[in-house]
């Protein structure tokens, strides 16, 4: 999520000082957006950079970095100008370059989710094979593998979205409407497949060493980070031609 606006902007000395490392896995980056008073709103970042002699002050504050405990380098965003050495791209266009970063970011947050929904349904089906209830098992009951079907199918339609998606990205293509779409689906599919497998363990579904329940609280994230659910779709209005017109005055 850190890299992409390297890799597509930065200079060849700063693609070599911080993407080489990160690519052969001994660089551990993160990109630092999110303030307590901007998150959806990007535009509404408040930290800064003041230059010091050679130094670069940066005042602000960030949350919700991802990697941020662990990470050797960070991707700010910030007001103000920065020493030449450090700026990504042309100068004054880091807004512009975070706003395409996020599409690679909103793609990975799709990607990233098939195979734990994959597994999650896959679980699910084993315990209902075992599982017995009013003399059979709970995976025989019509509703039980009619829903594990349903629920498979929606993960297959996501993923052909995914695909069409990144070909497009590798294509050249601007993906916003596409990215906005795979995303939304995608973190709105995890509530419905962990919520929906949940619902079939019964009690069991609620202890802390079931890996279904842990699911149903770790992929929540995904209609929030990476652009909310409700910025997504305000996205899709806008390529649509259905958003509200702002009033001029």
């Amino acid at each position: 999520m850190a890299t992409p606006a390297l890799a597509e902007f930065g200079s060849d000395s700063l693609r070599a000082e911080f993407l080489a490392p990160s690519i052969a896995g001994d660089l551990v980056s993160c990109i630092a957006v999110s303030e307590p008073e901007a998150g959806s709103d990007v535009a509404a970042i408040r930290t800064r950079a003041v230059r010091s002699g050679s130094d670069l002050i940066i005042t602000g504050h960030k949350m919700w970095i991802t990697s941020g405990e662990q990470t050797c380098v960070a991707n700010v965003c910030f007001r103000r100008e920065v020493p030449a050495r450090c700026i990504i791209g042309e100068e004054g266009r880091g807004f512009f370059y975070q706003m395409l970063q996020f599409q690679d970011e909103r793609l990975v947050a799709a990607a990233v989710l098939l195979e734990p929904l994959q597994r999650c349904i896959a679980l699910t089906a084993k315990y209902a094979s075992e599982r017995k209830l009013f003399g059979s098992t709970v995976l025989d009951q019509q509703t039980v593998h009619f829903t594990l079907a349903e629920l498979q199918s929606e993960v297959e339609a996501v993923r052909a979205l995914l695909y069409r998606a990144v070909l497009s990205r590798l294509n050249g293509d601007d993906v916003t409407l596409l990215a906005s779409m795979t995303k939304l689906k995608a973190g709105r599919l995890a509530r419905v497949v962990t919520d929906s497998c949940l619902q079939f363990w019964g009690g069991n579904g609620f202890t802390w060493d079931n890996p279904v329940c842990r699911m149903h609280r770790d992929l929540r994230l995904h209609s929030v980070g990476a652009g909310a659910d409700e910025v997504m779709l305000s996205i899709i209005c806008k390529h649509m031609g259905i958003a509200p017109q702002k009033p001029r005055f």
